[in-house]
Parts: structure tokens; C-alpha cells; sequence
């Protein structure tokens, strides 16, 4: 299995939940309104970069938009190899979380 940290695996898991949205601002945006933590849109490329370098995101370049000032978005979509990375790091988090005591809070 890939080595992936708790941020790659975030922006796999939004990249996955996104489909043809999934570019670096939105997925940004997503990330922090969902963890409630702010997060730089250059953070955002260098993590996207590294998952794409190891195979478990592909990229392309979206048609360019008059609301873009006429400029493309890289769009990212998780590969093969990326769903087979989250599904194990499910399966294992679910297996440890079996584990827990349950407990009445």
C-alpha cells in the first residue's frame, strides 16, 4: 500500500466525493468548510502534486471560462490506485475503531 498522510488522504477522499468539481480552490474550500481549518490554496497544489506524482490522482485541463478571465482549471479525479489507497485506509480505521470500548457520553 501507498504511504499516505491524514492530509493526502483528505483531499483523495474530497477529490473522490467531488468528480469533475475537484480542482485546487474547491477543493480548498470543501476541506475547510468541512474540517473547519483553513487551508492555503498552495498547500492545496503541492499535496495534489505528490498524489498525482504517485499515481493516485490524475489531472486534466478544463475547457477555459469567461468567469476565469479565460483561463483552464486543472481538474483532478482519483485513480484506480487512489480508491484501492482510501478504501484499505477505511477498512483499516474501521477495523481499530472496532476496538474501542463503546462508551455513554
Amino acid at each position: 500500500m501507498y504511504k499516505v498522510g491524514s492530509l493526502e488522504e483528505m483531499v483523495m477522499l474530497l477529490a473522490a466525493a467531488m468528480k469533475e468539481d475537484a480542482y485546487a480552490v474547491s477543493i480548498a474550500h470543501e476541506y475547510t468548510q468541512r474540517t473547519k481549518n483553513e487551508i492555503s490554496i498552495p498547500a492545496i497544489h503541492t499535496v495534489l502534486k505528490r498524489l498525482e506524482d504517485k499515481g493516485l490522482l490524475s489531472s486534466y485541463e478544463s475547457v477555459p471560462t469567461k468567469e476565469r478571465g479565460g483561463r483552464k482549471k486543472r481538474i483532478y479525479t482519483i485513480t484506480t490506485a487512489g480508491y484501492q489507497v482510501i478504501h484499505e485506509l477505511r477498512n483499516q480505521r474501521e477495523e481499530i475503531w472496532s476496538l474501542v470500548p463503546k462508551m455513554n457520553i
